[in-house]
């Protein structure tokens, strides 16, 4: 029992890199068979804690993880390509990939692409986004068209009401996750986590657990940050095994009205503003990136909200969406973001985040799901603090939106939609039961974490899925 509480504290708080530098040079060249064998080497040499041999075996699975992520061929990109490129040339590649535009890594002294970077290269490139414009037309996004006609709604009805709260949306939510057949021995204990509501906040309420497959499960208190609901279920041979609940809950609009003259001082010496302006190794910190990004955004500017404004606005003009790598596999999830030019909602929040909090403006993570009708997916989004209004939503990855309204325009810098469902208020939290073995997501969780004796089951072992109905809709 000892050894297991041992794991567990580890778990929280393993390191972006070793402490052996040669190692860390292996893996920096993406020599990975290489940085494995002297891993393996190290921990065999002995006379190490348990918590470094938990963090050299972890930077082992993490390579193969980064594997698993990076196994498209060049042929494999240019069969993608070549339909809106049809004479792509070697140069074309070769600059694509000087300009981050096409994600690649060297492994073992081959070239493997990232296995979304054919469809990203669409998202992140200027020239190749509008070239596939050009070739299959440029039909509206369906969430920008629910969001076109939804959001005056929300804005005007709260003008109108004089309310901050508004529009509730009932939801029933059928969760399922299958691992598959055969993934551990049968008769094994297989342990589950799936995403549960968070029920503190105004924005949702009446949450109401409707039925769960299994007799032995465990919500968690609303201490845990990252809320899950655990779940036990013995596996059978030849079968996959179903982990699934049901709940209903009511989603609200939140819209608040910011007035800038109204935000008071910050009480520095607060212990909620100590924390929510500090560095978070690994994935927020002030570095010399940082540093530069915020004098070249910020300028003169003085007033704390007018600078998250400004940060906001250069984040959404200058950092596309693009699908995203594993963010155990990053090391710096906000420096990734500038090196690379573009990130997903997590990505994008965290670099938000931490521009704010170098500027003094307290931030915090939030995410879950979208369940917007017929946009159903993972989905991560921050707060900030404001003194005299606390702590308010913002969606970078939502970003501004086309409307001669600017409360419209700027509706998810300081106010969210009812369809945003809250699981995590912060990242790489621990999860309740403790997970004994590194997770497949340290740092979000939306999807599930699912573990037996043997280890951690990570995502290529199991499915999910989340189906929505809507009922109660006051839209």
């Amino acid at each position: 029992m000892k050894t297991i509480i041992l794991l567990i504290c580890f778990m929280a708080i393993i390191s972006a890199q070793t402490k052996y530098n040669n190692v860390n040079e292996a893996v920096k060249r993406g020599e990975f068979t290489k940085a494995s064998k002297l891993i393996d080497e190290i921990i065999a040499g002995g006379n190490l804690t348990q918590e470094e041999v938990y963090e050299l075996n972890f930077e082992k699975e993490k390579m193969e993880r980064i594997r698993k992520d990076f196994t498209k061929s060049l042929s494999d990109v240019l069969s993608y390509i070549k339909k809106y490129y049809p004479n792509v040339s070697d140069e074309d590649i070769q600059k694509w990939e000087g300009d981050r535009s096409l994600e690649y890594k060297i492994i073992d002294g081959k070239k493997f692409y990232f296995d979304r970077a054919a469809s990203n290269l669409f998202r992140i490139n200027k020239a190749a986004k509008q070239k596939k414009i050009e070739v299959d037309g440029n039909q509206k996004d369906k969430l920008d068209a629910f969001l076109e006609d939804y959001l005056p709604k929300v804005v005007n009805e709260s003008r109108t009401q004089n309310t901050r709260l508004l529009k509730p949306q009932k939801m029933k939510i059928t969760y399922k996750l299958t691992v598959d057949a055969d993934a551990v021995p049968a008769g094994e204990i297989i342990r589950c986590w799936l995403p549960f509501p968070r029920e503190e906040h105004q924005r949702q309420s009446d949450v109401k657990l409707i039925s769960v497959n299994s007799d032995n499960y465990i919500v968690a208190p609303e201490k845990y940050l990252q809320r899950t609901i655990y779940l036990e279920k013995k596996s059978e041979k030849g079968k996959p095994t179903v982990f699934e609940y049901s709940l209903e809950y009511t989603g609200k609009n939140e819209f608040n009205k910011i007035d800038p003259t109204k935000i008071q001082p910050y009480q520095t010496s607060s212990d909620l503003y100590k924390e929510y302006t500090a560095e978070r190794k690994p994935h927020i910190v002030f570095t010399d990136k940082i540093k530069e990004l915020s004098k070249k955004i910020v300028g003169d500017e003085t007033n704390k909200y007018l600078i998250a404004k400004k940060i906001y606005k250069w984040i959404n003009d200058n950092i596309p969406w693009a699908g995203a790598r594993e963010y155990s596999t990053i090391n710096n999830i906000s420096d990734y973001c500038i090196t690379n030019g573009h990130g997903d909602c997590g990505i994008k929040t965290l670099l938000f985040m931490t521009l704010a909090r170098y500027n003094g403006i307290p931030t915090k993570w939030q995410s879950g799901w979208m369940l917007h009708p017929g946009n159903i997916n993972l989905h991560d989004w921050g707060e900030m603090y404001l003194e005299g209004y606390g702590w308010v939503p913002v969606d970078q990855s939502f970003g501004l939106k086309k409307s001669d309204d600017k409360d419209v325009e700027w509706f998810y810098f300081g106010s969210i939609d009812a369809y945003h469902f809250i699981v995590n208020d912060d990242y790489s939290s621990r999860l309740y039961p403790a997970k004994i073995y590194p997770r497949s997501e340290t740092v979000d969780f939306q999807r599930g974490e699912v573990e037996w004796k043997g280890g951690n089951l990570y995502f290529d072992k199991w499915n999910y899925d989340m189906e929505v109905e809507y009922i109660g809709s006051n839209n």
